[in-house]
């Protein structure tokens, strides 16, 4: 991804477009461009340069974005931080990553000063925004860019040349840090050419951390498609409903238990919502019969579902535009070798179950600095996901879950996605998440933590005789504990490994 190249020529093809909007602000191409040329020439002067590793932790907002394009416009490595992670997170991937400098705002609870003093071999801490402690060598964000020139040194950038270190959420071990070249920036963006049919007319709405790769996803959109993009600094409902209406926001991609806050809501339904082309789910939904309330309301939307991992450049598979098989996730591109394997890493039959590899160059370089994980899940060219799933005659691939999620009954194989999907076609049910517990007599036992909806009275048996007219009886939740709320990650996704901690 040449981004110097997608910044001048939206410029001057879009000069005065909105290239984003944050809080009511309008940033138009042009501005993108001379603002982020300026930010790349400060980085430059305070001695940033091609392959220097530069770690972001910022909140979502204009500023995320420009740091991102500058240093990818000077050939530096990024290492996007979440804004949420804890102070020890911070210094653990900063001395991981061997990070130069970070581009970082204060936050409540976060020390800037030791962050800078424990994170060798840390050089630079680069401000926006006041900070009421006293770093050395820190640098003030604002007044650099705002003294900056325009004119950026050219770099010759390879494809082979280091582009991101990406920090996946792990439980234990050696910290997993996604390594990709800036030939891997090109793998979402080709995928969205060939699954969906983007325009410079689209309006995106984004309220994934910018962080994450589907946050990162949106702002190539905007780079590389010419589209305006509508940034939040973080999800809420309503507000998402709102912008939607306000902007006339044609296509997003958000992740399932987003869906689920939204369809909560009492003004789902008054807000004008015909402005949707398209919506992307990405991991397969628990329930499709929920999701498709969305194509109640707004029928000629494309309710869309997909597959990837920050380590293969996603999406990998999207179902067709058009297509009513949301339950899967679609077919890979033509550039994806996708196979579903057993423990002898041989492909199973159609319908199936076994995990899924994939072949590709969106396939990541490895885990940065973890050599042992890496040798894990590389195998002869295949990465081996973790995610089990399946195919059917027709090539389509559906998600059966993690590995780790699925649960051994009694000697008995149980998916705990197929059973949250069985529950959460309770009409009382508003989310569910379900896992394994370890049990003397049976192994492990199927427990279910539901979220039910203020007026019901619904109660575990009651629950329990739903689920025994659906599945199995191995299946059927041992256990069944009904919580106000599911802990949820950054990117929306229930942690259920907080769960399984909270029930030893």
């Amino acid at each position: 991804m040449d981004t110097k190249s997608f910044l001048i020529k939206n410029a001057q093809k879009y000069p005065d477009k909105p290239a984003l909007i944050f809080n009511d602000k309008t940033i138009s191409f042009s501005q993108l461009k001379d603002i982020v040329f300026k930010l790349a020439c400060a980085l430059s002067i305070v001695g940033i340069k091609k392959q220097d590793k530069v770690a972001i932790y910022l909140a979502n907002s204009p500023e995320y974005i420009y740091s991102y394009l500058a240093l990818f416009s000077l050939g530096a490595v990024v290492i996007p931080l979440d804004f949420m992670l804890k102070e020890e997170e911070i210094i653990l991937y900063l001395r991981h990553s061997e990070a130069k400098a970070l581009i970082a705002q204060p936050r409540h609870g976060i020390s800037l000063a030791k962050i800078k003093n424990e994170a060798e071999p840390l050089q630079k801490v680069i401000i926006k925004g006041e900070s009421s402690e006293e770093i050395k060598t820190s640098i003030d964000f604002d007044k650099i860019l705002n003294e900056a020139k325009t004119k950026i040194t050219e770099n010759e950038i390879s494809p082979d040349d280091d582009a991101l270190i990406m920090y996946t959420s792990g439980t234990s071990g050696l910290p997993k840090g996604v390594l990709l070249n800036y030939r891997h920036l090109d793998g979402s963006p080709e995928a969205m050419r060939y699954f969906v049919d983007l325009t410079d007319t689209d309006i995106k709405l984004c309220c994934l951390p910018l962080s994450h790769s589907g946050g990162l996803i949106y702002l190539q959109n905007s780079l590389i498609f010419g589209i305006t993009l509508i940034l939040m600094e973080r999800f809420s409902p309503l507000e998402f409903l709102k912008l939607i209406e306000k902007y006339r926001v044609s296509c997003f991609h958000i992740v399932p238990s987003m869906y689920y806050a939204i369809l909560q809501l009492k003004e789902f339904e008054k807000h004008d919502l015909s402005s949707l082309r398209w919506m992307v789910v990405f991991g397969a939904p628990s329930a499709p019969e929920v999701l498709a309330r969305f194509n109640q309301h707004c029928p000629n939307t494309h309710l869309l579902n997909g597959w990837g991992l920050t380590e293969t450049c996603p999406p990998n598979t999207v179902i067709p535009l058009g297509s009513k098989n949301i339950a899967s996730v679609g077919k890979p591109a033509p550039w994806v070798q996708i196979a579903v394997i057993d423990e002898f890493s041989e492909p199973v039959a159609p319908g199936e179950i076994g995990e899924i590899a994939i072949k590709s160059w969106v396939v990541m370089k490895g885990y940065y600095k973890n050599t042992e994980e890496t040798n894990r899940v590389l195998k002869n060219g295949w990465f081996h996901t973790g995610d089990l799933g399946r195919f059917d005659e027709d090539g389509f691939l559906y998600i059966a879950g993690r590995k780790k999620e699925m649960i051994k009954a009694a000697g008995q194989l149980v998916y705990a996605p197929e059973v949250e999907s069985v529950i959460q076609k309770h009409q009382d049910i508003i989310e569910t998440a379900v896992i394994g517990m370890p049990d003397k007599l049976r192994g492990e036992i199927v427990k279910a933590f539901v979220v039910k909806s203020n007026q019901s009275a619904l109660t575990e048996k009651d629950l329990r005789v739903f689920c025994e007219q659906h599945l199995a009886h191995f299946k059927v939740p041992h256990a069944i504990e009904f919580i106000d709320s599911l802990p949820k990650n950054r990117t929306g996704k229930i942690d259920k490994e907080l769960l399984k901690r909270s029930s030893k």
